[in-house]
């Protein structure tokens, strides 16, 4: 059984094949597929792809190869795989457009955000595959540099209605595929690996030596096929010329070193050069071997060998093969190939590549090879490429030759790589950063970073000290960046929570006190230090009257710069949370995700997300919130960002059922493993709702009491609500008149409707007779005015159930009725079947509301497509919106008119006349 030079056989994959070829049957039918084939090297993953390449004739193919080499510079993966389609660009959105050509240096401009990127990749896929079924095909995806990856994936998983086939083939998919459809390409089966075998190894083996070969290849078909070559029948009968001690990939990779010696040394030479320029340009690799005295006929050799392949582009025979030439030459070979790139690149064109090839040519420090290196960051920065500006300043370090000058570079390079989401490398870079001489200010920055990535790794009071002397040292050079610091350091204490020492947070909030002033005019960022320093060292009374100028601050800047709202929303929000501002979280919430759309700031946007749908979980609309939690989440698997659990939390507290108690028991035990002790307290908030909702009310008790331990910022008067009602109904008086005092300091100092609302119905609760009627209609007619619903209905529930007790059975019935149906319009079915209990005691009779009326069986991402067609936004600006293709948005809207039985966009209001348009 023979087989073409340079080529892995496919032999039996029936497995295999029979997906892939699945694959291109729901591209051809329409449907957008992504699939992962990994597997070691050698296994058959490039021979699947050039198989299945075969069998899409019909189709358009493009395709790219990572490159290791490449690794760190931004989209260059991405620029060869979408080349023979950039002649579309101008088709695109305008945003899109621009954020692709800036990404790619074809036009100067802002950064773009890469998911921005991603959607305008999206869109240029399905335009070209609006002609002929597309297929994508990248190989040695693990190579690919992180921009690309991080894009290509964001495509991967919105792909459905779209004739788009991507396919990733990777030893080791990175983090980025996670969660994609995979199929692992293993080793031959026995009989087949045999076959293999015997195709290349043409006389008899000792049938021990046969099964040590096949045993330690593990049916790798590169490896059966490279492992007897060069190697004489003696030294492969006997066993001898066997590698020992290396796995596959190496053995294979020892195997091309030995053929690579036999070759002429021009040969090694061109094939060295062709190694580090990834882009496989024939024309630019000649150029720069004729640098080096290497003619074009070096190539035949290699050609004659299998090891290249040379037409439109150059290509090596396997991955495995660039390996084996860059490993066995020596440095300054290198140095010299890179060098001779170095001069055939044109600096206008592709001057990054130019300057890494110069930087990587350098035998020394350099100055003017660093300082072109650091300029080009910039640029390459403002392509959207953070973690290339990190790896160029990280080499621009090494070749500074004046220590200031290095540590300043360095210094630049760990923030940069911090932002790339590469903390490990960020602190080897402080670390040389630390080495030279640093002015103070760079010496209190170097400090400040260093606290941010405890923090960002680990939310908790670990960061707390590092930060508080980072702020310390910032306070004598620049009092803009020391604030902010001391805003990180509060933070940090402010998540410790009951698990930082007796009086952390206040004593942070002392510290943070002496920061000096800040400059003029006055920063938001100042504002909300000096609020948050007065809520947690002097108290909620006293420093109401600052927190609500805070919000005022934050509500008039929202529009004009949301940099502020994206770097402080979290507290922010907080102290409108505490302050009982539903208007200020409304319109910050609001703000967020329209800034994070418009520019779009996926790495922003989850939290957003967040807050946005706490906002609609308190206004009762349980749906638009978990539309929101889903599509933040989603988000934050495609980045690897951490979850934000609160409003999921929150939902399934209000939402109920006998699993939601344990839910929550299960999150607050892990979140305690890291010490967020803020968090432990937002499960004990979820339960002691939970335990009210459905009427077991010492366990409600318990668990208010446990999260009112410490003052936890913009959660302690939420949990006061609950303590008053549980320890009410749960007979401990002196619990509920201990709390409700402390909700009356808080509820007065906010002043809002809300505030003043829920004091009154706790008031109620404790009071009878005139005095318990009147309370329970002033928080009614309060609650009525704001974007409260969830806490109006529950009002009406303990007025209703008050009533019946006073035996006013027919106005009791009233409040009842209307609780009961808020709460199953919201999908509060615990507070439902509490209501429908205490109808029933009046003797109500109940109807059940059947599902499904309201939104007509759809889907959450079906209702918010549903709701911005209704306001009148097209396919494609409903894509933008959403971050998927118009084609895409076409097949969900089709979905939503069979299920609505309209045929029209006109229709929708009639057909959806209870959708709020606010939840999108």
């Amino acid at each position: 059984m023979g087989t073409l030079p340079g080529r892995t056989p496919l032999l039996n994959r029936h497995r295999e094949r029979a997906e892939l070829d699945a694959l291109l049957g729901d591209v051809r039918s329409g449907r957008g597929r992504a699939l992962v084939l990994r597997g070691e090297a050698g296994v058959g993953k490039s021979a699947l792809l050039r198989h299945t390449v075969g069998r899409a004739a019909d189709m358009r193919v493009v395709r790219t190869v990572g490159v290791e080499s490449e690794m760190e510079l931004a989209f260059a993966g991405l620029h060869l795989l979408l080349a023979p389609l950039l002649d579309r660009i101008e088709k695109l959105p305008g945003p899109q457009r621009d954020a692709l050509a800036v990404a790619f240096g074809l036009r100067k401009g802002d950064a773009p955000d890469r998911f921005m990127i991603g959607l305008a990749v999206l869109t240029l896929l399905a335009e070209a595959a609006e002609e002929r079924a597309l297929l994508c095909v990248v190989d040695d995806a693990q190579w690919l540099d992180q921009s690309s990856a991080q894009v290509l994936a964001f495509v991967a998983r919105r792909l459905l209605a779209e004739p788009v086939g991507l396919i990733f083939a990777a030893r080791e998919p990175g983090s980025q595929f996670r969660g994609l459809v995979d199929l692992e390409v293993r080793g031959l089966a026995k009989q087949d690996a045999q076959a293999l075998l015997r195709s290349v190894v043409r006389f008899p083996l000792d049938e021990r030596i046969r099964d040590r070969i096949l045993a330690e290849t593990n049916g790798n078909p590169l490896a059966l096929l490279e492992l007897p070559r060069g190697l004489s029948p003696a030294q492969l009968a006997g066993g001898f010329g066997l590698v020992e001690a290396q796995g596959v990939p190496a053995r294979v990779e020892e195997g091309f070193r030995r053929r690579l010696a036999a070759l002429p040394a021009e040969t090694r030479s061109l094939m060295l050069v062709a190694a580090v320029e990834p882009t496989g340009d024939p024309v630019l690799i000649r150029r720069a071997a004729g640098q080096l005295g290497v003619p074009d006929s070096a190539a035949e050799p290699a050609e004659a060998e299998g090891l290249l392949e040379i037409g439109t582009w150059l290509r090596f025979r396997h991955p495995l093969v660039r390996s084996a030439v860059y490993s066995a030459a020596s440095s300054a070979e290198r140095r010299a190939a890179h060098g001779a790139l170095a001069e055939a690149t044109d600096p206008a064109s592709d001057p990054e590549r130019r300057a890494w090839h110069r930087a990587h040519a350098a035998v020394e420090p350099d100055e003017s090879v660093a300082g072109e290196l650091e300029r080009l960051a910039d640029r390459a920065q403002v392509r959207g490429g953070i973690a290339a500006a990190a790896a160029f300043l990280r080499r621009a370090t090494e070749l500074t030759p004046d220590p200031a000058g290095r540590g300043a570079r360095a210094l630049a390079a760990a923030q940069a790589a911090f932002d790339a989401g590469a903390p490990d490398m960020a602190l080897d870079l402080l670390v040389s950063a630390e080495r030279g001489p640093l002015t103070e200010l760079q010496s209190g920055r170097a400090a400040w970073l260093r606290a941010q990535i405890v923090l960002a790794r680990k939310r908790g009071g670990e960061a707390l000290q590092p930060l508080l002397e980072a702020a310390g040292r910032l306070a004598r050079v620049d009092a803009g960046q020391a604030r902010e610091a001391y805003i990180d350091a509060i933070g940090s204490a402010v998540f410790a929570g009951r698990l930082g020492r007796p009086g952390l947070v206040r004593s942070v909030a002392e510290a943070a006190r002496t920061a000096p002033a800040g400059p003029s005019p006055e920063r938001p960022a100042d504002a909300l230090l000096d609020g948050l320093v007065a809520r947690l060292a002097d108290g909620f009374a006293e420093s109401a009257p600052r927190l609500k100028r805070v919000l005022r601050t934050f509500r008039q800047e929202a529009r004009r710069d949301p940099d502020d709202i994206m770097r402080w929303l979290g507290p922010a929000y907080m102290i409108a949370a505490d302050m009982w501002d539903d208007q200020a979280l409304h319109e910050l919430a609001e703000c967020a995700v329209w800034a994070a759309r418009e520019i779009g700031a996926l790495n922003f946007l989850p939290q957003a997300l967040t807050y946005r749908a706490v906002v609609h979980l308190y206004a009762g609309q349980f749906d638009a919130a978990a539309t929101l939690v889903e599509e933040s989440n989603a988000i934050l698997k495609l980045t690897g960002h951490a979850y934000f659990g609160f409003a999921l939390n929150l939902l399934r507290a209000w939402r109920g059922g006998a699993e939601a108690a344990a839910q929550l028991d299960a999150v607050a035990e892990w979140v305690s493993t890291w010490g967020e002790g803020r968090a432990i307290a937002g499960c004990h908030l979820g339960s002691a709702l939970v335990y009210n909702a459905s009427g077991r009310y010492q366990d409600a008790l318990t668990h208010a009491e446990r999260a009112c331990e410490h003052d936890d910022l913009g959660l302690t008067g939420f949990v006061l609500f609950e303590l008053v009602e549980a320890a009410v109904y749960g007979d401990a008086p002196e619990a509920a008149a201990d709390a409700l005092r402390r909700l009356e300091e808080r509820a007065t100092a906010g002043g809002t409707d809300w505030a003043l609302g829920v004091l009154a119905r706790s008031k109620a609760l404790l009071s009878g007779g005139r005095d318990a009627d009147l309370l329970y209609r002033e928080a009614i007619e309060r609650l009525q005015h704001g974007r409260v619903a969830v806490y109006l209905a529950r009002t009406h529930l303990v007025y209703g159930e008050w009533l019946r007790r006073e035996n006013r059975r027919l106005d009791a019935r009233e409040h009842l009725r209307t609780a009961y149906e808020m709460f199953q319009g919201f999908g509060a079915e615990a507070f439902a079947d509490r209501a429908q209990r205490e109808l029933l005691a009046t003797g109500e009779s109940v109807r059940k509301r059947t599902a499904g009326t309201p939104g007509g069986g759809l889907t959450p991402q079906e209702g918010q497509i549903a709701r911005l067609a209704r306001k009148g936004l097209s396919n494609p600006e409903i894509g933008a919106r959403l971050f998927l293709s118009s084609r895409t948005i076409e097949y969900h809207l089709s979905k939503v008119f069979t299920k609505l039985a309209i045929t029209s966009r006109q229709q929708l209001a009639e057909a959806l006349p209870d959708l709020d348009d606010d939840r999108a």
